[in-house]
């Protein structure tokens, strides 16, 4: 594609085969984002760039490097849209179906791509556990992707023979511009409470990035049973709106907790608003017997139960160990923690929430990043509750105490896979290490 076509103001005439703003994913004739990121300025890998094939520039300032370079106020700004006319504006063939929120992307997600797929629709998937495109699972990544790499995907779905996609659309994702140019034909909203306040700075800030996406939406569903949803809701006159107590109409909904409710009636009005019939809708809904890492129960043979979940929140904590409760009389055990380098606000309210809900809660270590990881813990229990660092430690001791008819919910990593520590990427799976230990 010639650079003049896509839309970047001043840009010369030159043959573009591929867009980067990666450098070490820069293929020849590839014409570079100098992106400015939180701990890299891609202005500073141009050289290195230019070396690995990149034909031509996009950048903030000019700089000493002999290609042409066209200078934009944002290279962020310039890469999105840029990005759908190169790939040819995928999302205007592909029906993409798309959920936003705090709590529930995941899930959501997950009961549209069934029922998109009962539908015979050939959807493709976009969350932060599981892509699959054409079908095959590939590697995860952002929730959301950047645009570049959003775009893409959306192509190789086309070409895969997909013709809709159900995917997460996050607020972080639309702030940034990974975002920009993709339309939605139906867009959830499923709730918003304390989060990614680190980002976005206050609350309001967040709903406004939250409802700036469904300028995007032709079609919009909207939990009213949430108080930012009830607010979206006057914004968005012609939006379809649920609660979390609506009739699921003899629709068989295989996943517990009244949270999952919610999910389910916003994948499924968002499925009407595509005009699905209700047999597609309740036999995808019915398919969907649990979605890894979300209240994801763990058997091996133990005569108590145990879940593993992503909860990570306030709001989602509690949620989650309310259905909990009801799936045993013994007592509640948790162990649970807070992520690193996000949202330190919200870490006593967590610590506030568990402690008024579980029997015994145990803090522990969740993705640090590069906090020290006793400070997190200490900042979670106030004072109030246990700390173990050692997650397995923790873990260990959970299920060495839990007694015939107990739960015993480990929660906030869910289906992930790794923590990062200091620096250092470590493995590490809530549920392979629960069910070792009830083996052993």
């Amino acid at each position: 594609m010639d650079l003049t076509r896509l839309g970047i103001a001043g840009a010369p005439s030159i043959e573009i085969r591929d867009l980067a703003y990666d450098a070490r994913s820069v293929t020849p004739g590839a014409l570079f984002f100098c992106v400015k990121g939180a701990n890299v300025d891609g202005h500073d890998l141009a050289a290195a760039a230019v070396s690995a094939g990149a034909v031509a520039l996009v950048v903030e300032r000019q700089l000493d490097v002999d290609v042409p370079q066209v200078i934009v106020p944002s290279v962020r700004a310039a890469m999105g849209p840029a990005a759908v006319r190169f790939f040819g504006d995928p999302s205007r063939e592909l029906e993409v179906a798309a959920v936003t929120g705090t709590n529930g992307k995941t899930t959501t997600a997950f009961l549209l791509q069934s029922i998109l797929e009962s539908a015979g629709r050939r959807p493709a998937l976009l969350t932060n556990i599981e892509r699959r495109i054409g079908g095959e699972s590939r590697p995860t990544g952002l929730n959301t992707p950047e645009s570049i790499d959003l775009q893409r995907l959306f192509r190789a779905m086309l070409d895969a023979g997909d013709r809709s996609c159900a995917m997460e659309a996050t607020s972080i994702a639309g702030v940034k511009g990974r975002l920009a140019g993709t339309r939605f034909a139906v867009l959830v909203f499923t709730n918003l409470t304390q989060d990614h306040l680190d980002f976005h700075g206050t609350i309001e800030d967040y709903f406004d990035a939250k409802r700036a996406l469904f300028e995007q939406a032709e079609r919009s569903v909207v939990n009213v049973g949430d108080e930012w949803g009830r607010r979206l809701a006057v914004d968005l006159p012609n939006a379809r709106t649920f609660t979390p107590d609506d009739d699921l109409e003899g629709i068989d909904l295989r996943l517990r907790g009244r949270f999952n409710r919610a999910n389910a009636l916003g994948a499924i009005w968002a499925a009407r608003e595509l005009g699905i019939d209700e047999d597609a809708i309740r036999a995808g809904v019915a398919s969907v017997a649990g979605v890894p890492g979300r209240f994801e129960s763990i058997e091996a043979g133990q005569p108590f139960a145990v879940i593993v979940d992503y909860a990570h929140t306030p709001d989602s904590l509690v949620n989650v160990l309310e259905a909990a409760r009801g799936l045993g009389p013994g007592r509640l055990i948790v162990v649970f923690g807070a992520g690193g380098d996000r949202d330190r606000e919200k870490r006593p309210l967590m610590g506030r929430a568990v402690a008024r809900l579980a029997d015994r809660a145990i803090v522990t270590t969740d993705n640090p990043r590069s906090e020290d990881p006793a400070e997190i813990a200490a900042q979670v229990a106030h004072g109030r509750l246990e700390v173990v660092l050692d997650r397995r430690a923790a873990i260990e001791a959970a299920l060495a105490e839990a007694r015939p008819g107990d739960v015993v919910v480990i929660a906030g990593k869910g289906a992930d896979t790794e923590m990062e520590i200091a620096g250092r990427t470590v493995a590490f799976d809530d549920r392979a290490v629960a069910r070792e230990v009830l083996e052993t």
